[in-house]
């Protein structure tokens, strides 16, 4: 398996919604990102705020972006703050260094893509990806 799939991407949406639901998280946008970082799947409940699906999408693209789930990116831009802006500067501001940025890797650790969550905490978000990811059959990386 080398490529993300459309029905993996949306699995991904379909699955992290629905734990969503369970777990009665404030209203999510999800973004699903190809490991080229091109748009594979997303979606907004009814309820999001305008910005959540570019927090999403900024969560997703830095994780492709960097090769590493948004908490190690957000560490990395607490501890080297002058690189990390400059880093995003070069990205056009396109990086959000919060948790929610989840890597989709294959059961060999290729990275496939990317999944950006926002509209509850940062941990609900990234649980929000990891369960679909999971549902897809394959590996969440948070960082």
């Amino acid at each position: 398996m080398s490529d993300l799939t459309l029905d993996q991407a949306q699995t991904i949406v379909r699955d992290a919604l629905a734990h969503a639901r369970k777990g009665k998280f404030n209203a999510l946008a999800i973004v699903v990102l190809d490991a080229r970082g091109s748009l594979k799947a997303s979606a907004s409940e009814d309820g999001t705020s305008l910005m959540r699906w570019k927090v999403a999408f900024g969560k997703a693209y830095g994780a492709v972006a960097w090769g590493a789930g948004s908490k190690r990116i957000e560490k990395l831009a607490a501890d080297r703050p002058h690189f990390f802006g400059g880093v995003a500067h070069l990205a056009e501001g396109g990086i959000l260094p919060v948790g929610g940025g989840v890597l989709i890797r294959d059961k060999d650790n290729r990275i496939l893509g990317a999944v950006g969550v926002s509209g509850d905490t940062s941990d609900n978000d990234e649980l929000a990806a990891a369960t679909g990811i999971a549902a897809a059959g394959l590996v969440a990386d948070g960082g």
